[in-house]
């Protein structure tokens, strides 16, 4: 798993490209004038597909005040547009308001537009959030997350700086009563089982637990999304991943404030593994760590080939953590003995500032970390930093110019040469996709 925690500004980007394409919408089908005045019900935004059908939220009966409840017009809107997906794909219109509702399921080829000044806002009662079943990679029975989608193809959660508010206080109260003991909370978002998936252009705020959780799809775009969850939260990562396994993952221009958790962490709860995992221009504030890796005896799988370059982290607790002694799962009373993997982590290019300590390194006994390379990194150092900067046990690699000096095990295996940690040079195929610009009124 990879997780993003309590983040204010998140920007996950997996691939960057133009836009091509624009076309107006009417509610029947049919298209109006290309680029149309904008208006109230005029909509614009990047996709992976644009829509030819389109409803507003409010021809369902929805009343934006704040307090009553949406939910039956949000799942009753859905389930109308879905009879229209064969047709061009369907959109449903949130426009300006508070619309409370409890959660709902979206559908394939359909878009969901929050527009600016809208906001979602998360039912308080449980009632309205139905039991799914367990997951493969999680032990309890879970909540439906406020918006949920299984099995579906083309997906879209886009608009033009709309909100999605969980309203969590109550839930994270009641957590911290004992109140979930075997119990997940409902996430904000979670896709599962599906591909091509897009989130953009949104705020969430308050999550009940995860803010987004794609679990075990392909094809995710997660772009120009902000974040924010109060630092005393419970457990509301902002990004949290999922895949059998993950692969070819890409973080690009990301900001990150997370005094009790990682900037991003890798690891803590693998479902076949993680590979392939790319993170540049990326600025960490306030962090707890900068970059974890953590794992432990009887999880198995694998963490390997990771690359990072171009990070600025200012204050924090840790620069780099990596442990083999993460709390295990247990599975019917025992620990499984499957050995984790943990090999060709790279660090290149990196700055911080009022750090307390560089490096936390720790392997296990017997089943080391391997291929740990770290360059060009300069860390400054807090007023109270430790005297040992870096504390190093049963991992194997290399370093150059390193500030303040590694450890022994990361030596300098090429003296006198020009030598750089890796970052691969050629596009993973995801990048080469084009968004299309879809623009319209609907009447």
């Amino acid at each position: 798993m990879i997780r993003t925690s309590f983040c204010i500004l998140v920007v996950l980007v997996i691939f960057d490209f133009p836009v091509i394409e624009s076309q107006s919408l009417k509610s029947d089908g049919t298209h109006s004038a290309r680029f149309p005045t904008p208006s109230r019900d005029f909509v614009e935004h990047a996709a992976l597909n644009c829509r030819r059908q389109s409803a507003i939220l409010t021809d369902f009966g929805a009343i934006g005040d704040g307090k009553t409840s949406n939910t039956k017009a949000f799942r009753e809107a859905i389930r109308n547009l879905t009879s229209r997906a064969g047709d061009g794909g369907s959109q449903l219109i949130v426009p300006k308001g508070k619309w409370l509702t409890g959660s709902f399921n979206l559908t394939s080829h359909f878009t969901l537009h929050i527009k600016e000044g809208a906001t979602i806002l998360a039912s308080q009662d449980e009632s309205e959030y139905p039991m799914l079943q367990v997951l493969p990679s999680y032990r309890d029975t879970r909540f439906a997350s406020l918006i949920y989608g299984s099995n579906l193809t083309d997906v879209v959660i886009a608009g033009d700086k709309g909100t999605i508010n969980g309203q969590g206080k109550s839930w994270w109260a009641k957590y911290r009563n004992g109140g979930f003991k075997s119990i997940q909370r409902p996430m904000l978002i979670e896709i599962q089982s599906s591909e091509n998936v897009q989130i953009s252009n949104i705020n969430l705020i308050d999550s009940p637990m995860w803010s987004i959780h794609p679990v075990y799809c392909r094809n995710v775009i997660i772009k120009g999304v902000k974040i924010s969850n109060p630092i005393d939260s419970a457990n509301t990562d902002g990004i949290n991943p999922v895949g059998r396994p993950i692969e070819m993952l890409l973080i690009r221009r990301f900001s990150c404030i997370a005094p009790n958790g990682a900037g991003i962490a890798m690891g803590s709860e693998m479902s076949g593994g993680i590979k392939g995992v790319r993170m540049e221009d990326v600025t960490l504030h306030n962090t707890q760590s900068a970059i974890k890796i953590e794992t432990a005896m009887g999880r198995g799988g694998y963490v390997q080939n990771v690359w990072a370059r171009r990070f600025t982290i200012k204050t924090s607790k840790y620069v780099f953590l990596m442990t083999g002694s993460h709390k295990p799962i247990p599975r019917d009373g025992n620990i499984p003995k499957a050995k984790p993997v943990v090999t060709n982590i790279n660090f290149r290019d990196i700055t911080g500032e009022n750090v307390s300590t560089s490096a936390k390194l720790e392997g296990m006994k017997s089943n080391p970390f391997t291929g740990v390379c770290m360059s060009n990194v300069s860390i400054s150092l807090s007023p109270n930093a430790s005297k040992q900067q870096f504390h190093c046990m049963d991992i194997v690699g290399e370093s150059r110019s390193v500030k303040p000096q590694p450890c022994s095990l990361l030596p300098d295996k090429h003296p006198g040469v020009r030598f750089e940690c890796t970052f691969p040079t050629e596009k993973i195929p995801i990048e080469n996709v084009v968004l299309k610009r879809c623009a319209g009124h609907v009447f």
